[in-house]
């Protein structure tokens, strides 16, 4: 299985400044994906999740085009090969 996890700018220093990595491995979740994700990149962890392990409040993660906020969190099931995308969230007034 492939995951090709799409890495937003303010995170790129922390994965060699790839915008785009790729990894292979047989996750069944996207918090197994990112798990996997942090072990070749461990400093992309703590600007991602917070000490709880929960998706920061500014920080969108999609599997395709579908937000994890509604299809299970961390928990949402993977199903072969797919693209992982790290957003930052966008606000102000």
């Amino acid at each position: 299985m492939r995951v090709v996890f799409f890495i937003p700018g303010f995170l790129r220093q922390w994965t060699d400044g790839e915008p785009r990595v790729e990894l292979e491995g047989r996750p069944a979740t996207v918090g197994d994906a990112l798990a996997l994700l942090w072990k070749h990149y461990p400093g992309v962890r703590d600007r991602v999740v917070t000490e709880q392990g929960n998706v920061r409040q500014h920080v969108n993660v999609f599997v395709g085009v579908e937000s994890i906020r509604f299809t299970g969190g961390l928990g949402t099931p993977l199903n072969g090969d797919c693209d992982v995308s790290i957003v930052p969230a966008v606000s102000g007034g």
